[in-house]
């Protein structure tokens, strides 16, 4: 049986035996303490081995040019326009209102900060001590990049630690496997603990948190890429979204946009025009650093956990967030699993209870299947829009599929 349909099944059972013992369901809620302590174990060494192992993927600067510049804005801005868009749906639709949680802990008030405080705090004055802590994961983010960096300048002499790195994050990647496969024991404590504690107002909220989160990736991918393939590359989307149906249903079957990179390639080649150059430099990259299904998420999920939780995110924190989810989507690996982990990230940057991503993990594995959708379609509309501007973009097969429908209906 696969891992997602033990965890929805973890799911539904929890909220069967939470509903039968009511408010005794608190007694399993040690189970699922245990596992979110595992989650948070593996944040900080995942974030610091990703992110480094990432930045020095754009190791050749004079290979990346004017191509690189413009596959690194355009994942930038696509980034950007996807938290937002998490965000005013989070606000539009009112998210997690109602609920009312109560932490099991304390949460310690947030002082608000100046727009120059948070970028100053973003520079940390001693990496080790902010690896220490789980509540300074921006600056550690802001570590690896300059860590990353640091390693290409070095060139061969820098190799050795990024051999180190490297082989940390796939340690990393293979631990989160390895907590990912309690994930049921876990999710079957928490959702009976959430059963037995709030009744059925809060699995109404996360069916509507779920909801809205789909509508926002459908608006992200037909409205937001198609806009791009519109105005910027000047194509018509329809050749776009059937040459990539391949890819779309790997994603959304796996859950991975990694995994999918081959069969994305392989459809931006073949179906789309895009030339071998510009395909194998620009999906390759964005699979690591490009994850717009996983941004729409945490803007959306830091609202729902604030309001479930009752707690108030000013300005500067929410700026906080876009900062966080913005360096995360890019630390994030395109496995499953990963968006509900870089997560954690986001709330601790933000003040937020670690313990409101157990709410949400009943529901993220079906989350994650139009996430991977939205990340591996955000790589290829990029791909084809550089190709085009670069002149690398075979136009006639672009459209053949197309043609080949003209040519039918005139038949």
């Amino acid at each position: 049986m696969k891992l997602w349909v033990k965890i929805i099944i973890a799911m539904f059972a929890g909220m069967a035996v939470g509903w039968t013992l009511g408010p005794q369901a608190e007694l399993l809620y040690p189970i699922g303490e245990v596992f979110l302590k595992l989650i948070s174990m593996i944040i900080v060494p995942l974030v610091l081995a990703s992110m480094t192992v990432g930045i020095t993927s754009i190791h050749d600067p004079k290979k990346l040019g004017r191509v690189g510049l413009k596959t690194l804005g355009f994942y930038l801005i696509t980034t950007l326009i996807s938290i937002a868009l998490g965000l005013s749906f989070a606000y539009l639709f009112n998210v997690g209102h109602g609920i009312e949680i109560t932490p099991l802990q304390p949460i310690s008030e947030v002082e608000p900060m100046g727009m120059g405080q948070i970028f100053s705090n973003l520079i940390p004055t001693n990496p080790f001590a902010s690896l220490i802590s789980n509540h300074h994961i921006l600056q550690v983010i802001v570590f690896a990049i300059f860590l990353g960096v640091a390693i290409n300048f070095a060139g061969e002499k820098g190799r050795p630690l990024l051999d180190i790195m490297e082989a940390t994050s796939e340690v990393m990647y293979s631990l989160t496997s390895i907590v990912m496969e309690l994930s049921p024991l876990g999710v079957f404590a928490i959702m009976a603990w959430v059963a037995g504690r709030f009744d059925k107002e809060v699995l109404y909220s996360l069916a509507k948190f779920l909801s809205v989160y789909y509508i926002a990736c459908l608006i992200q991918l037909f409205v937001v890429f198609g806009g791009m393939l519109v105005f910027v590359a000047r194509l018509n989307p329809r050749p776009f979204f059937k040459g990539m149906w391949d890819a779309m249903t790997v994603a959304f079957g796996t859950c991975s946009s990694s995994a999918t990179l081959p069969v994305s390639m392989q459809c931006v080649q073949e179906h789309l025009g895009v030339s071998k150059n510009i395909s194998s430099f620009v999906m390759p990259l964005g699979s690591t650093i490009n994850m717009a299904g996983a941004a729409i998420f945490q803007g959306m999920a830091a609202i729902f956990i604030s309001n479930a939780y009752g707690i108030h995110l000013d300005f500067m924190t929410l700026i906080t967030v876009v900062i966080t989810a913005v360096l995360s989507a890019v630390g994030a690996a395109g496995i499953p699993g990963s968006g509900i982990l870089m997560l954690s990230a986001v709330l601790a940057s933000a003040g937020l209870p670690l313990e409101g991503v157990g709410v949400l993990f009943g529901i993220d594995r079906v989350r994650e299947m139009i996430s991977a959708v939205v990340n591996s379609m955000g790589d290829a509309v990029v791909a084809v829009t550089i190709a085009k501007q670069e002149g690398e973009l075979d136009e006639l097969q672009y459209y053949q599929a197309e043609l080949a429908e003209l040519e039918e209906s005139e038949a």
